[in-house]
């Protein structure tokens, strides 16, 4: 399914611009790359969780929880800030606190740096050489704390 609005590619489809543009059209586009330490990575990750599942509603400021990809993890949404998010691993191997990873993005709420450019220009150009697009894994976040929760499962 499609970034909010459920458009959906089926295997085997040939993917259009305008297709590209249901998953990507938002008013704050801008790719990013940058290097954060997995400590780094934690702290992002729990901010956004803190966001959505503060036990005080009024602390609860929305917005969807960040996608990945590469990474799984476990999130109990039964747990304070700082301790949500467990069981952290890129590619099958344990976040490393002190490593720092390589960390693609768009969406940023941030002033726009110079020289970065919006995701439907990079994902274009991305596609013009990458014929098929295969996504060999999903990676899906394990909830905890969820079940019986009619807003949540």
């Amino acid at each position: 399914p499609g970034f909010r609005w459920g458009t959906s590619i089926l295997p085997g489809d040939t993917i259009t611009m305008e297709q590209l543009m249901d998953q990507t059209a938002i008013t704050y586009p801008t790719a990013t790359l940058n290097e954060m330490t997995g400590t780094q990575i934690m702290q992002v990750m729990e901010d956004i969780a803190d966001n959505l599942f503060h036990e005080d509603p009024y602390y609860q400021q929305g917005g969807d929880m960040v996608r990945v990809g590469g990474m799984s993890y476990t999130m109990d949404l039964n747990q304070k800030h700082g301790k949500r998010i467990q069981n952290v691993e890129i590619r099958g191997k344990k976040l490393s606190a002190t490593r720092k990873y390589k960390v693609a993005g768009w969406a940023s709420v941030q002033e726009n740096p110079a020289g970065t450019r919006p995701i439907w220009e990079v994902v274009s150009e991305w596609m013009t050489f990458k014929k098929t697009v295969r996504i060999d894994q999903a990676y899906q976040p394990k909830l905890k704390g969820a079940a019986g929760n009619p807003g949540i499962a």
